[in-house]
């Protein structure tokens, strides 16, 4: 036994692989003898006291299960600073976990800059990035986006299975994200989508001209049927609705036109096998690096961290899990738009052009352009 405790928090919205990554954490933290607090709701339940420990046989069967069963909240805790502190004294807590999405990344910077004014915060922290935007800066993948993707290209299909009886018809499908096109992006590109629409490549009237003209060549093969993906935010004006009434006005008699908006069923049910492997690993690892901390910042009875190293966000950096700064990911992050400055997946943007068949150059190879395959 050591005579640590560690509360474990989900922070943002839900996402599939959330609870398994709990479960990986509650035991792996126990096993390494430290006592594990849940926190409910959030930053927001930690305000007001929602904390209680949380014990081996508590999170039997979790890993299967989707959404998060802490509950979750988006509230950041910058307006809660004193009662947080307050709740971090009174149970003695050493170290903190959250697992969460850009909210949880937000949180902790929010924490990290409060420590000079409270030394509850001068622990070891650490974040593990679940959301099913994956727009987490420091990470290639987040927990939830997988399900996620599978859920959006299991409805495209069965979307175009619909018009198989009706001839010559586009669907036109709105996914989630917020402002970050993953899930449009490789959801088009499993989906055998003609286009999608993201904010991170900007377009303008030309391209949707140009791909309502290609969709119209295309209704006279023998493949009728056509496929847009558009992510939530990519354009202001250029609504889900405009471009439904742009392309049933131009493709008048040649093809007609549908529009779905996925919603909130796009962030999955069950976690893909992926999720649940991927929550378990990584909220495994994280908590052993809190153990480390927790020994190394051990001083005359009392844990104090107060370096920028002690707060971090484990990241999967193309083959490895990465234990990186939140403070030094400032610079890789566009806090408006809350994605990435950059993005890997955005070098496959030119494979779905060709696959859609677009007279698009095929010389489109970078170096190391295909790592990520």
């Amino acid at each position: 036994q050591t005579n640590f405790n560690v509360a474990v928090l989900n922070v943002g919205a839900p996402a599939a692989g959330m609870n398994a990554a709990v479960r990986a954490a509650v035991r792996v933290g126990m096993t390494e003898g430290h006592k594990i607090f849940a926190v409910i709701d959030g930053f927001e339940g930690f305000a007001r006291g929602k904390i209680k420990e949380i014990s081996w046989g508590d999170v039997g069967g979790w890993t299967g299960q989707g959404g998060s069963i802490l509950g979750t909240k988006r509230t950041l805790p910058a307006k809660y600073l004193e009662k947080i502190a307050d709740q971090m004294r009174t149970n003695n807590i050493n170290a903190l976990m959250v697992i969460g999405g850009f909210e949880a990344y937000l949180g902790l910077l929010e924490l990290s800059a409060a420590r000079e004014k409270y030394d509850e915060f001068c622990v070891p922290m650490v974040m593990v990035p679940a959301t099913v935007s994956n727009n987490v800066p420091g990470s290639d993948f987040s927990i939830g986006a997988d399900t996620a993707l599978n859920t959006i290209t299991d409805t495209c299909d069965r979307i175009k299975q619909s018009a198989s009886g009706t001839k010559r018809r586009v669907f036109i499908i709105e996914t989630m994200g917020g402002y970050c096109g993953y899930l449009a992006n490789m959801g088009a590109l499993a989906a055998g989508a003609d286009a999608a629409y993201i904010f991170e490549e900007q377009f303008d009237i030309r391209e949707l001209q140009a791909n309502v003209e290609h969709l119209t060549e295309k209704m006279k093969t023998s493949i009728q049927r056509g496929l847009v993906l558009r992510n939530e935010n990519c354009n202001e004006n250029y609504t889900t609705d405009f471009i439904y009434q742009l392309y049933s006005e131009e493709g008048k008699g040649v093809f007609d036109c549908r529009k779905n908006v996925l919603g909130h069923m796009q962030q999955g049910g069950a976690p893909s096998p992926f999720d649940r492997n991927f929550g378990t690993k990584i909220s495994a690892k994280a908590m052993q690096w809190i153990s480390k901390k927790l020994k190394e910042t051990y001083r005359k009875g009392k844990v104090f961290a107060n370096t920028d190293d002690s707060v971090c966000l484990l990241g999967m950096r193309r083959r490895n899990l990465v234990f990186q700064p939140v403070a030094e990911l400032k610079s890789e992050t566009d806090f408006v738009h809350r994605i990435p400055k950059e993005q890997w997946w955005l070098k496959l943007r030119p494979l779905m052009k060709i696959l859609a068949k677009y007279k698009t150059s095929y010389d489109v190879s970078d170096s190391g352009q295909l790592e990520h395959v």
